[in-house]
């Protein structure tokens, strides 16, 4: 079963966002996923498009990636992904094929969030919750986006 603990979300999510300052650190956009399986942190990643040259290579398809590859399985129905931001349309689609159990975000994305679109994109059991540190989780992004605007 997938855990709802808002201790516990607090805890993950403050991993994920360490994950987001090392994605800033990198001067990549700051979002940094970590994917939870009873408990346990499987997977953690944050956005490496730039180091990478690769534009999915989001922290959310990073995450699944690593965490289907400790599970050897390609479904993550029982694990619940941290991400700083709100996933774009892409890593929800990953994320409903992935069928991930839960999904907790920080900051929303009304621009290129999934839940921009109207049809449904994350799996039909997938559970939703957001907000957690989400002041945090927007103000590292306004701040990285600020200072790309300066130069």
């Amino acid at each position: 079963m997938v855990e709802r603990d808002s201790k516990q979300d607090e805890h993950f999510m403050k991993l994920a966002y360490e994950e987001a300052l090392k994605a800033y650190e990198a001067d990549e956009v700051p979002v940094g996923a970590i994917v939870v399986a009873n408990g346990t942190v499987i997977a953690r990643a944050h956005n490496y498009t730039e180091r990478l040259n690769d534009v999915t290579a989001h922290a959310e398809m990073q995450a699944i990636t690593s965490a289907a590859d400790y599970l050897g399985g390609k479904y993550l129905n029982e694990c619940t992904l941290y991400v700083t931001l709100e996933p774009c349309v892409m890593c929800a689609g990953a994320l409903n094929h992935a069928h991930l159990g839960r999904l907790v975000f920080g900051a929303e994305d009304a621009k290129r969030g999934y839940r921009s679109i109207t049809e449904p994109l994350l799996h039909p059991k997938t559970k939703v919750s957001f907000g957690q540190k989400q002041s945090e989780c927007s103000d590292l992004l306004l701040k990285f986006f600020k200072e790309k605007r300066k130069v």
